[in-house]
């Protein structure tokens, strides 16, 4: 492999779905946050007592597994594909839109998820409930309810449900960064539709990167994988379910597995809680995530790049590139420097330095130990930046301004207005799980009319898909030029 190809492009930070947002608002952090009053289960204590090294006395699962059951849940969705035909000799007579006919392909789907919050906030990966235009959650009392999409991050395939209630089982929130290779642990969730199912495993390694969301790697989508494995038992179903510790915390959400035939195989991968914390609450208070970034071109320091750099040893993240403008930039660092640690925990690969910037947002402060050069070891501190340079997070307001139905959107330049002779539209920058997205809706689409009215401006474009509960008519083109028109929904 060449060094080129191992350069992997990093900007992480704290939350999925970077936004073209033109003003920005100082949030204090405080408690008022919805996510410190809602998720108790980081508050619970834990349910079993462990001798000296960390494994249970006699080996038995059976408490953690029963009060963990409870707080894992049975997801189905159903997927609705709408097309529009056109008529034209309708639209001749009538106008752009008449006399169309919406089709419908119909599809579902089934996973886990977790519940983080008696007030009903639950976690999932976002591959189970990506383009689902109807979610039902079923508990362990095979009670059943419709779930909201809270928000969702493609970066870490990470999204929050909620269902309406109180006085859910809230799963005790654990340490993924103690967590210990060879810890025995337990997966719950409901492979091929059997619910609560427990299987137990050890921890087979920390850190994992394998490429799972490489496809999603955009310029507005920067992977985060640093997963745990395991050899515990997850087949198709148990995505988004809960891997917990012995005490019965939940550590992990389980995501993916390597297989050449679907099915189990030995290894299992789940997303660590404590990047999962961040996120979840992100999506809580916010509706997106919030992520900052090093503004590096990053590398594991492998043999070639070890020799050709003449470094002591293969520790470390190697720098190739440090962006103009960027955090490290700015905090002075250099191509070809090493970072050894973020804070006091030390960082040998690209994905262990993923997960540690992912766990914090803009604005805030990071020490890293870094190697030089010429060889010295130095401490360099910066403030992470969000995707447009800023340290401050985006307010509520911001967000609801440029956010709707799952997207984020950009208005066109006057460059892009001429080519395709138009003097109106909205761009579609970001898109995530949604009803855009359902109705066949794509990064770089334009929407140009709701309802055969002109759409001007961002702000425009989201009240109109936020004010409405009625459907509605999109008029849309794609960057060649091309017209076409989508009913949505409301």
């Amino acid at each position: 492999m060449t060094l080129t190809s191992t350069l992997k492009l990093f900007g992480l930070g704290i939350l999925g779905g970077t936004l073209p947002l033109a003003t920005y608002v100082i949030i204090q952090h405080n408690s008022s946050r919805l996510s410190d009053q809602v998720l108790d289960g980081n508050r619970r204590a834990a349910i079993q007592q462990v001798d000296y090294q960390g494994i249970p006395q006699g080996l038995d699962f059976t408490t953690a597994a029963e009060n963990t059951v409870h707080s894992v849940v049975h997801i189905t969705t159903k997927v609705v594909q709408t097309t529009f035909q056109r008529d034209p000799f309708q639209e001749f007579f009538y106008g752009p839109g008449a006399g169309g006919r919406e089709f419908k392909q119909y599809g579902a789907g089934a996973g886990s998820g977790v519940i983080v919050s008696s007030q009903g906030y639950i976690v999932t990966n976002n591959h189970v409930i990506e383009n689902a235009s109807e979610i039902e959650v079923i508990l362990n009392d095979n009670s059943k309810y419709a779930a909201k999409v809270v928000g969702t991050d493609p970066s870490t395939d990470i999204a929050v449900l909620k269902i309406e209630g109180s006085n859910f089982p809230a799963i005790p929130i654990g340490n993924s960064d103690e967590l210990k290779i060879g810890e025995w642990v337990l997966a719950v969730g409901n492979p091929f539709n059997l619910t609560s199912t427990v299987t137990a495993g050890i921890v087979s390694a920390k850190a994992r990167n394998i490429n799972l969301l490489s496809e999603r790697n955009s310029k507005e989508v920067v992977p985060i994988e640093s997963f745990i494995q395991t050899d515990a038992a997850v087949n198709p179903g148990n995505s988004g379910g809960a891997l917990v510790n012995t005490r019965g915390e939940l550590i992990g959400i389980n995501t993916a597995i390597a297989s050449q035939t679907g099915s189990y195989a030995g290894y299992s991968f789940a997303v660590p809680v404590n990047l999962v914390d961040k996120v979840m609450r992100d999506l809580i208070d916010f509706g997106i995530v919030q992520r900052g970034y090093l503004g590096v071109q990053i590398s594991d320091v492998s043999q070639e790049i070890k020799e050709k750099n003449k470094l002591p040893d293969l520790k470390g993240v190697f720098i190739a590139k440090v962006v103009e403008g960027g955090s490290a930039d700015k905090a002075g660092l250099k191509d070809g420097d090493v970072v050894l640690k973020i804070g006091s925990k030390e960082v040998n690969s690209v994905a262990a330095l993923q997960e540690e910037i992912g766990k914090r947002r803009p604005g805030d402060k990071v020490t890293l130990s870094v190697r030089q050069k010429d060889g010295d070891i130095i401490t360099k501190d910066l403030v992470l930046r969000n995707q447009d340079g800023e340290t401050q997070l985006l307010t509520k307001e911001e967000i609801s301004k440029n956010y709707a139905l799952g997207a984020t959107f950009v208005e066109l330049t006057d460059k892009e207005k001429k080519e395709l002779n138009i003097s109106f539209g909205v761009k579609i920058k970001t898109i995530n799980s949604g009803k855009l997205k359902s109705i066949g809706l794509s990064e770089g689409i334009i929407i140009t009319k709701i309802n055969n009215e002109p759409i001007e401006t961002v702000e425009e474009l989201t009240q109109k898909l936020s004010g409405v509960n009625r459907g509605v008519l999109l008029e849309i083109m794609d960057e060649t030029g091309k017209k076409d028109y989508r009913g949505l929904g409301l």
